[in-house]
């Protein structure tokens, strides 16, 4: 494989150049990213809209984002892997300006659907490209080395945010359009497309919806993502409860980009054990979840939150490999824009799910979390007898 440059894992992988220049591009574009985060803010302060009519706004962009994912899956599938992520980044840049140029909420109402339609036709042609540019032996790792890019990168989007945000809000969307266009420069000048070689036996192509085993993995990916959009929705508001201003927030954010980063590690060997990582990183973030529920000082909510960074580590990457191993070629898009519909059902009712807990009280939601996190560590091993293939990567 042609190698733009070597990229050193903790096994001294060289990575080929589609995979480093997806990583580059999705940091890059992750850099932008932090403007759906003020939304409502923006949308409270700018137009004047209430915390209901903003929170409506925002949970129109969730729900936007379940065809979004289907829809990317498609176009991957059809018409190939780069043309689909660029499409998709470049709606997103448009999307974008339609909300910092609307005059009133009803502008940012068509603007927010828009980008959720947009937002998600990127990942499961990006996510089809790194199982077809990596052995399958290394495709935990490369899921892996993906979302610890996005983890420096939501570092920089802070400080990026504190600058910008400060002048306008509006700018901050301004500021997302622009890098989902540098992105999109990236992909076209460095990814080499493998969507073309699948197109010719698309029809070929199984339906994710009637595999089981894809079923089976979204339900417990729903799970989890569940959980996920719970302890991102409750941090900033479990900080403030603590007596914390919003700088520590941003502090217990580096922690978390600094384990994943080193949790890495982690990955090796993942593909001969899915469902044992799968299942240790649940129990990770329940105990974390539970530390959480009860720290009040900023050193033991660090603590907390380094437990829960190091259990997304095992969540993450295997998972989403081993969805990318149950498909064919010609199928592979569909079958990850199948699975990845569990985030945007998880960003549709994580939110007021947090929100309704957190109403009973701060421990409560992180206690809901970590409960929901055992229940799905315990179905593990039945979800693996129906969804572990003979090899990861070829399926059955």
């Amino acid at each position: 494989m042609t190698v733009i440059q070597s990229l050193t894992s903790h096994e001294r992988t060289r990575w080929p150049r589609s995979l480093v220049a997806l990583v580059i591009a999705r940091a890059v574009n992750r850099t932008g990213s932090f403007a759906m985060a003020f939304m409502a803010v923006a949308l409270v302060e700018v137009h004047g809209a209430s915390l209901t009519t903003a929170g409506a706004v925002v949970t129109a962009f969730g729900a936007a984002t379940i065809p979004s994912r289907l829809l990317g899956g498609w176009m991957a599938d059809t018409v190939g892997r780069r043309p689909t992520i660029v499409t998709g980044l470049v709606a997103c840049a448009a999307a974008q300006l339609v909300i910092a140029a609307s005059p009133g909420i009803a502008g940012a109402l068509v603007g927010a659907t828009l980008l959720g339609l947009a937002y998600e036709i990127y990942e499961p042609a990006s996510q089809a490209l790194i199982a077809e540019s990596v052995d399958v032996e290394l495709r935990p790792q490369a899921y892996g080395l993906y979302g610890a890019a996005m983890a420096v990168a939501g570092v920089a989007a802070g400080a990026l945010a504190a600058l910008v945000g400060g002048v306008d809000l509006r700018l901050l969307f301004v500021a997302d359009a622009i890098t989902c266009l540098c992105a999109a420069g990236l992909v076209l000048a460095l990814v080499r497309d493998t969507g073309a070689r699948v197109t010719g036996t698309r029809r070929h192509g199984r339906n994710p919806w009637r595999d089981r085993r894809l079923l089976t993995m979204l339900a417990l990916g729903t799970g989890f993502a569940t959980a996920w959009i719970l302890s991102t929705i409750a941090l900033p508001l479990t900080v403030s409860a603590r007596g914390h201003g919003a700088a520590e927030t941003g502090w217990l954010l580096v922690v978390a980009a600094l384990v994943t980063i080193a949790g890495q590690r982690l990955l090796r060997g993942a593909a001969a054990r899915p469902f044992t990582l799968i299942r240790t990183g649940l129990l990770i973030m329940a105990t974390g979840f539970a530390v959480i529920a009860y720290a009040a000082p900023l050193p033991l909510l660090a603590v907390g939150v380094a437990i829960v960074a190091l259990g997304e580590v095992l969540l993450l990457g295997p998972p989403i490999a081993l969805v990318a191993g149950l498909a064919s070629d010609a199928s592979r898009a569909g079958y990850l824009a199948a699975y990845g519909t569990c985030w945007g059902i998880a960003q549709t009712i994580g939110p007021l799910l947090a929100t309704g807990l957190m109403s009973h009280g701060v421990p409560m939601v992180w206690l809901a979390g970590g409960g929901l996190c055992l229940a799905l560590a315990l179905v593990t091993a039945p979800v693996a007898a129906v969804c572990s293939p003979r090899r990861l990567g070829s399926p059955r």
